[in-house]
């Protein structure tokens, strides 16, 4: 599979986390079918703001909740900001209450 497919795979999953929850790099790689592939799913989700149709990179973190890819936005700010207008709770880069809104797209979606 191509670097650009399986960055589209990704994009598609992303399209897919509903507003207010949230899903990890490793979830994503895992429903692909690549579990290992976490770190190309973080490479992915560097490129996707160049995506069109968007694609919410803010709904993405780490296995343990924190805003890891917060860098890549505009400012550092950006992806709490985004994360808290949909009514996502956010303390020191940290998602709160994680496990309550953790979207898990093996479960959710049928690819």
């Amino acid at each position: 599979m191509k670097e650009t497919d399986f960055f589209q795979q990704v994009y598609q999953v992303v399209r897919e986390i509903p507003s207010g929850r949230v899903t990890t790099y490793g979830a994503i790689a895992s429903c692909l079918g690549s579990k290992q592939s976490s770190r190309m799913v973080g490479w992915a989700m560097n490129k996707a703001h160049q995506q069109n149709p968007s694609v919410p990179a803010h709904r993405v973190v780490n296995r343990n909740g924190q805003l890891t890819g917060k860098h890549h936005f505009e400012t550092p700010f950006i992806m709490q900001q985004l994360l808290e207008l949909e009514g996502v709770v956010v303390k020191n880069d940290c998602i709160q209450k994680f496990e309550s809104i953790f979207w898990d797209p093996a479960k959710e979606l049928i690819l």
